[in-house]
């Protein structure tokens, strides 16, 4: 049955995920080899279409494509912009933050109004200042 719905969990290193139905139903796995796309596209709130088959656990999701949103590109981060380096890992700029939350937000949930997004934004940046993960 070919159904359409948005990713609610997808975990990279493992390769699998799982995709909340439009239609209601409860969720069904995905794997990474299901894709016809680049896997780096796949996040969670991505809307895809795909066709269900019976797996041995449950409903398994094949053949799955990304929905087209009207010409919208999504945005694929192929190369890391660090602000600095802090021990191990890098840290981002607050201001690269900002653009990285305002991005998964209206890819994620477009149904978001701009002044719930801007409160939703100074939240993340207000704590990942507090707990230094970005700079200023």
């Amino acid at each position: 049955m070919l159904m359409t719905g948005k990713v609610v969990r997808y975990d990279e290193l493992r390769g699998y995920g799982f995709v909340a139905p439009d239609s209601g139903e409860d969720d069904v796995f995905l794997h990474v080899n299901d894709l016809t796309f680049d896997k780096r596209r796949l996040a969670a709130g991505v809307q895809v279409r795909f066709t269900t088959e019976e797996g041995p656990r449950g409903l398994k999701a094949s053949d799955v494509t990304l929905v087209d949103r009207g010409n919208q590109e999504v945005r694929v981060r192929t190369e890391q912009k660090p602000a600095g380096v802090d021990g191990d890992h890098d840290v981002l700029t607050a201001q690269d933050l900002r653009e990285e939350v305002t991005e998964m937000l209206l890819l994620g949930a477009p149904m978001l109004t701009g002044q719930q997004i801007v409160e939703i934004r100074q939240g993340f940046i207000a704590l990942a200042l507090s707990h230094g993960w970005v700079s200023d």
